[in-house]
């Protein structure tokens, strides 16, 4: 795997770090949840730019918010009791095969 490609899954992860931030500042009211939150948004996109330095914006992008978008969804039905039904989890597999077919036809073409 690429540097990009790292790059690019670490800042998945911690925008996936981040979405929880959120929700645990309580709108910004916890000082240290939001100083944290922060400095963790600020490295997503750190890393999100260092990635994008050779991968395409689009699959980069994408791939970005699938990882954050499907992770936090994940993350939230086992941790904080978010519903679990069968459309939802399908719609999440549909958004982790977007993401895998992202990388995959991204490598490819090169």
């Amino acid at each position: 795997m690429s540097t990009a490609w790292f790059y690019l899954i670490l800042a998945g992860i911690c925008e996936i770090g981040w979405a929880f931030g959120l929700k645990y500042s309580e709108g910004f009211t916890k000082p240290v949840v939001s100083i944290v939150t922060v400095a963790v948004m600020i490295l997503s996109f750190v890393l999100l730019a260092q990635a994008m330095k050779t991968l395409p914006l689009g699959t980069a992008y994408a791939i970005w918010t699938g990882i954050g978008a499907a992770g936090t969804a994940i993350l939230g039905m086992f941790f904080l009791n978010e519903p679990k039904d069968l459309m939802r989890i399908l719609c999440l597999l549909m958004i982790v095969a977007g993401v895998v077919g992202l990388k995959y036809f991204a490598e490819s073409s090169n």
